[in-house]
């Protein structure tokens, strides 16, 4: 395909997926439960750092850390402490324990005492056009309790050549704007133009088969490549290419 018509055939792809149904069957639909931003950020932040293996797993295991802080995540996390772990004990998806969540729930609430909020984090180290490093600071802010070495993996550093799926699929959440009812815009000191594609075996393997990417690895490396590709498209909202990129994957096996 010549670039006009991989562009005309990528949007007509945002177009469909980028759809208040593709709700229901996302894990976005945890943080859509709730109006208030904060409820919004930290629900949509937990879901996102569990992100990984069964979309059924990871939204049935959503909604219980949703009953699990009584269903108002921001009034539970400045709340919480010690005497509140009990809650927790039971929780596991995968790899992520009930100790990880346990300081999770605790960083999240010196981010909002401390550093006034989630989004004030990131948009302070955030670039022209990335937020690779804006990742890889708040990393150092969120871990500068002390905390179990394990906990670390859960949040990835893209300056150590990760692809960070999970968070730079929560920015999308939180950024993008475009009044289709899936992203929820509700940061607004960060820019869509800033955004990173969220890269998965999904939408890399599609970018492939399109030539948007040549990198065999969905690593930092193919991650600059295929922002590279995805800004020749659309500088202003790169992103957005996301939901064609991985509707094709998931949905039509392309």
């Amino acid at each position: 395909m010549k670039k006009s018509e991989l562009k005309d055939f990528l949007d007509e792809k945002v177009k469909t997926y980028n759809h208040p149904k593709f709700i229901e069957s996302d894990p976005i639909q945890i943080p859509h439960l709730f109006t208030l931003k904060e409820d919004i950020e930290i629900a949509g932040f937990l879901v996102a750092t569990i992100a990984w293996g069964n979309r059924k797993s990871i939204i049935n295991n959503g909604h219980r850390l949703v009953e699990i802080m009584g269903n108002s995540p921001y009034d539970f996390v400045m709340n919480f402490s010690e005497k509140n772990s009990e809650a927790l004990s039971t929780f596991v998806h995968r790899t992520f324990n009930n100790e990880d969540l346990f300081y999770f729930l605790k960083a999240l609430q010196n981010i909002y005492k401390n550093h006034e909020g989630l989004e004030n984090v990131f948009a302070k180290y955030g670039e022209k056009d990335s937020m690779q490093s804006a990742i890889h600071h708040f990393k150092k802010i969120f871990f500068e309790l002390p905390h179990l070495p394990r906990t670390q993996k859960h949040i990835s550093d893209p300056l150590k050549n990760s692809a960070a799926k999970r968070i730079n699929m929560f920015l999308r959440w939180m950024v993008r704007n475009d009044n289709a009812g899936v992203d929820f815009g509700i940061w607004k000191s960060i820019s869509p133009s800033q955004l990173s594609c969220p890269l998965d075996v999904h939408s890399g393997n599609v970018a492939r088969k399109l030539n948007l990417l040549k990198r065999k690895q969905n690593d930092g490396k193919a991650l600059a490549e295929l922002d590279s590709s995805l800004r020749k498209l659309d500088a202003k909202d790169p992103v957005k290419y996301d939901f064609a990129l991985f509707g094709l994957g998931v949905f039509e096996r392309f």
